[in-house]
């Protein structure tokens, strides 16, 4: 089984913090083994990377649809802080959505997020998502929080998806990103099926961007997209290897010609569309 973090060509090795002798060729960007989240070289800093919190999510639910669920928050905000413990995180990066209501924070986001911000004791960064203006507002001194294209951290771009990426974000060695709830579809020989959470990542197609952003000052450095699944397990998915359901960023798929899908535990699955 491939790492699905590992580059593979002496340039990208080299930017990675190594050579094409395989001397220090940590990527700076690896996916948390069986977890959707991910530890990255922010240069000078190491960051526990995530999408899609979608704090206060089943009060939303509730409102929406009608669907009642108990709260997962306590077991959310513990998901996170083990996986601070287990990379020795030094800063929290949100890749867009911490919080589910649109247009303003409600009472249970602003109660799970406030409980999160207390625990986890590192900074927390936040590239900011179509979900987030509310808490941004509410929590915006205690959040480093994003511009909506997005922001370079070290050699790490951040942003959540929903708009076109700023400039630097496109100058980065890696391009991180969330929104797309990234999920495939897996059938067995029988014909049943399941979905399964999963990572895309590939060379981004700088001609994607050529219309609605300025390259002119970008040193273009063939970065890499690495496209995150959800953090949140009631935020559903789109399963990228099933026709009709099209991506959500207005520069996917076509940024991401030549990407693959992997599973959570690794397992590279290949091109995504044809998984």
């Amino acid at each position: 089984m491939g790492d699905p973090g590992r580059a593979t060509d002496e340039d990208r090795l080299a930017r990675a913090g190594g050579d094409a002798d395989g001397r220090d060729d940590r990527p700076l960007v690896e996916p948390v083994p069986d977890a959707p989240a991910a530890v990255a070289d922010l240069g000078g800093e190491t960051g526990l990377l995530l999408a899609d919190y979608h704090a206060g999510i089943e009060a939303g639910l509730r409102y929406e649809r009608g669907v009642e669920l108990d709260s997962a928050a306590d077991e959310r905000r513990e998901r996170v802080l083990d996986l601070l413990a287990r990379t020795g995180a030094d800063r929290l990066v949100v890749l867009g959505d911490l919080g589910h209501r649109i247009g303003g924070a409600g009472d249970a986001e602003t109660e799970e997020v406030e409980a999160l911000l207390s625990a986890v004791g590192v900074p927390v960064t936040l590239a900011l998502g179509n979900h987030d203006p509310g808490l941004a507002d509410a929590f915006g001194d205690r959040i480093e929080v994003t511009p909506p294209g997005g922001a370079r951290l070290g050699d790490v771009g951040v942003l959540h998806g929903h708009t076109w990426p700023a400039p630097a974000v496109l100058g980065a060695d890696v391009v991180c990103m969330g929104h797309e709830h990234v999920a495939v579809r897996l059938e067995d020989e029988v014909g049943g099926g399941r979905a399964e959470k999963a990572w895309l990542r590939g060379p981004l197609a700088r001609e994607a961007f050529a219309a609605a952003v300025d390259l002119a000052g970008v040193e273009w450095r063939d970065p890499e997209l690495v496209v995150f699944p959800a953090f949140n397990d009631r935020s559903g998915g789109t399963w990228v290897n099933v026709d009709g359901q099209g991506f959500l960023a207005p520069f996917l798929p076509d940024a991401l010609a030549g990407g693959e899908a992997y599973l959570l535990d690794g397992t590279r699955l290949g091109d995504y569309r044809r998984v």
